[in-house]
């Protein structure tokens, strides 16, 4: 991902957030066969601090990956949406694309039997207690057999990134009107509305402006 220091994500806390907030991801992998790309959802650590995050793949992705041997991208996609050249005012101006989004690269470490078990329980755990009846993995009508054949069809891994590339493209160079009038736009029930998208703007731009 092509970096513009205007653009530039770094603040750990935020990153921290965008991956909480949006932990469908994408996984990238250069392999002998070409570039291999597979789709799982990942979880901070708990036990760390920083961008580091676990998740499983499915067998057989993990060979095709080579996880555990090779470089893997991890692509983290936070919200994004059309901007109108409409709600810039008069003027020449052609239309873009709003988004914020984090690249983390690293070798993967695989994860032992016990802690795979731990992240398969994280997150179930993590999407179902937003259900009214949540279905928990050790609960009924589970049963251990039942989760560790589960398990054993998935290969858990740690990623803590040796490189991070992180970009909060968000209207930062147009002017403070424009901006609000594009979070209005966004905010509103017209054809690309996004609220998600408008918050993230709304967040950055306050944060610019106390900085100021």
């Amino acid at each position: 991902m092509r970096q513009n220091p205007s653009f530039a994500m770094t603040d750990v806390a935020e990153l921290r957030r965008l991956i909480d907030r949006n932990p469908w991801t994408t996984l990238v992998s250069s392999t002998d066969d070409g570039l291999v790309a597979s789709h799982y959802a990942v979880l901070l650590d708990e036990d760390r601090d920083d961008l580091t995050v676990v998740g499983h793949v499915g067998r057989p992705d993990d060979l095709i990956h080579g996880l555990g041997e090779r470089e893997l991208l991890l692509v983290v996609q936070g919200p994004h949406g059309y901007v109108s050249p409409g709600w810039y005012g008069d003027g020449t101006q052609v239309p873009t694309w709003n988004f914020v989004s984090a690249h983390l690269t690293g070798v993967p470490e695989i994860l032992s039997t016990e802690e795979n078990l731990r992240v398969l329980d994280r997150l179930v755990a993590r999407f179902e207690n937003r259900m009214p009846q949540p279905r928990l993995l050790w609960e009924p009508p589970n049963d251990p057999d039942y989760i560790e054949r589960l398990e054993r069809g998935t290969v858990g891994f740690r990623l803590t990134p040796t490189k991070v590339v992180a970009k909060r493209k968000l209207s930062q160079n147009k002017t403070p009107e424009v901006v609000d009038t594009i979070i209005a736009e966004l905010s509103s029930d017209g054809a690309y509305a996004n609220p998600s998208l408008a918050d993230e703007m709304r967040r950055a731009h306050d944060s610019m402006r106390s900085a100021r």
